[in-house]
């Protein structure tokens, strides 16, 4: 099988993590990067655009790999699918509409996307294993753990899995408040019950904790990323599968057997 030819959108820390992989990878080709914001024509020995367009036309990716920002994607994806190529996108925050447009579009184009809040593969098991436990305890709260520089808040990663839980418990958790709140928001943001708190620290990766609550019980199910490396597998296999795909999938469930 030929290697497949992709285009990086963005070239921060995880993008140019993104490069590294692929090329050390004889199945994947990085062409280029693309980076509204970057100076530089250059970057990990590969050119780096300003314009999405001129980087598409001048390459002909098969697959765009895309860690920018919320603003950037939706662009970016509408540039790509009215040239065909397929996306792997990791940006998160992204909002709904976009999301349900991405769909229409994927579907009425015959192409693919993936969407993925987390692609360490531990994180998609806990994700997996969080929504499984969900059914058997009421009470649910969750600790997402990034490192400063993360700009949106809960993570991705965190939304999800309550999202998730809550849909496989099939009603919201319990939510315990507090009586007294000396200080507001100690009690952390709240969704379907699941209260959820986010650190922001220098020093962190990327990590997250779910805790369950029972009469007389609790479960602790827990994920640590220590280095940007540990997304790298997840990319690549979605970056070989979203060829084959059809419409779009959100998460890795389905490649691994999943959903």
């Amino acid at each position: 099988m030929d290697a497949v030819p992709i285009v990086i959108s963005g070239s921060g820390a995880m993008g140019r993590e993104v490069a590294r992989a692929a090329a050390a990878d004889p199945a994947v080709e990085p062409l280029a990067f693309i980076d509204a914001l970057a100076g530089g024509d250059q970057c990990e020995g590969l050119p780096r655009y300003r314009e999405a367009e001129a980087c598409l036309d001048a390459h002909r990716p098969a697959v765009i790999v895309d860690f920018s920002n919320a603003a950037w994607t939706p662009m970016l994806a509408r540039a790509a699918l009215a040239r065909g190529v397929r996306l792997v996108i990791g940006t998160t925050g992204l909002p709904d509409e976009f999301i349900a447009e991405l769909r229409r579009e994927t579907e009425a184009r015959a192409l693919a996307a993936v969407v993925a809040p987390n692609f360490a593969i531990g994180a998609v098991l806990l994700m997996h294993f969080a929504r499984q436990a969900a059914r058997f305890f009421d009470h649910a709260e969750i600790i997402e753990l990034h490192h400063a520089g993360k700009v949106d808040a809960p993570s991705g990663t965190a939304k999800t899995t309550a999202e998730r839980m809550v849909e496989a418990r099939g009603e919201p958790f319990r939510h315990v408040g507090a009586e007294l709140r000396t200080v507001a928001g100690t009690r952390g943001g709240e969704l379907g019950g699941v209260a959820i708190h986010s650190v922001r620290l220098p020093g962190l990766v990327a990590h997250q904790e779910v805790l369950l609550g029972g009469l007389g019980q609790t479960l602790s199910l827990r994920h640590d990323s220590t280095g940007r490396e540990s997304f790298m597998p997840g990319v690549l296999a979605a970056v070989k599968a979203v060829l084959t795909a059809e419409g779009l999938s959100l998460g890795l469930d389905e490649l691994f057997g999943l959903a």
